[in-house]
């Protein structure tokens, strides 16, 4: 018995019609932030609540990588191999150094706190984008002993210069900002707005700023990855949707527990891996997601 439903004859091209998904892990709080080490082998997510990130390899299984995390969310990697973090009620942007120390990165938008990073991502240039709302600071149990005052009620998408080191606003049209994803030419954002239950693609501008919003697909969750073809993959009702560039239902990977958040990772990037609650799940597919 496969675990997919296709809605079109090219989701077949995408992911075999005989996939099975399989649990990788399970006993978790909250699980989040999937990333793949292509370096080194192993695959990172965070549990928010239990204020860890854990690894995993097909030889070990899962073991504790960082603890305490600073309740860490969106986990991703520069282009020098280090862990970027989305610090979510540690309020802050924080880089793993190849040492293992910690150094942060941001903090302060304008002189005014950032509030509760949530996913992020990395563009070829340096340049480290993430979504930046209040959620953190209303979630019992995800919650840290840090300041959880709300300075700024508004949701955006802050982005860090690696030139410069300074925080400036990509956009404050982000809705309910979460998930956020590059196509594979970096030319377009896309970012859930998981209120509106939607993905909204921004024209990227050539100094680091969104525009020319737009809704792609809706009836959508938390969460978006890309593959090398432009087809965004999206948690969704029943699992993950598979979706053309122009946002139309290719068909869906039906996935046991409510997804939170996706990776490509593994041989070719042709294995996604599913966060969803308690467990984290690995399914293999035909198509190659975009590297980090």
């Amino acid at each position: 018995m496969s675990d997919v439903e296709a809605a079109t004859e090219e989701f077949a091209e995408l992911v075999p019609l005989d996939t099975v998904v399989e649990r990788i892990s399970t006993g978790h709080l909250f699980t989040e932030g999937p990333v793949w080490n292509a370096r080194e082998g192993f695959l990172l997510w965070v549990d928010i609540a239990g204020d860890t990130i854990w690894t995993w390899t097909r030889e070990a299984g899962p073991a504790v990588y960082i603890h305490p995390s600073g309740k860490a969310n969106g986990l991703t990697y520069d282009r020098e191999g280090r862990l970027v973090a989305a610090g979510w009620t540690s309020r802050t942007i924080w880089r793993r150094e190849q040492d293992g120390t910690i150094t942060t990165l941001a903090t302060h938008l304008d002189g005014i706190r950032i509030n509760t990073p949530n996913d992020i991502v990395v563009r070829s240039d340096g340049s480290i984008y993430w979504t930046d709302g209040t959620s953190g600071t209303r979630h019992p149990g995800f919650e840290t002993a840090a300041d959880l005052q709300v300075y700024r009620n508004s949701n955006l998408v802050l982005r860090w210069d690696p030139a410069t080191g300074k925080v400036s606003n990509a956009t404050d049209r982000a809705g309910g900002c979460n998930g956020l994803a590059f196509s594979p030419d970096e030319s377009i954002l896309y970012v859930n707005d998981s209120t509106a239950r939607c993905i909204n693609a921004f024209d990227v501008a050539a100094d680091g700023s969104l525009a020319l919003l737009r809704t792609v697909a809706t009836d959508t969750g938390s969460a978006t990855k890309v593959d090398v073809h432009g087809n965004i993959f999206c948690t969704g009702k029943g699992g993950v949707h598979a979706l053309d560039a122009g946002g139309r239902l290719l068909g869906r990977i039906l996935v046991p527990e409510k997804g939170s958040n996706l990776a490509w990772g593994e041989d070719g990037w042709r294995t996604l891996f599913v966060t969803s609650g308690r467990s984290v799940y690995r399914v293999a597919t035909s198509t190659s997601g975009v590297a980090v």
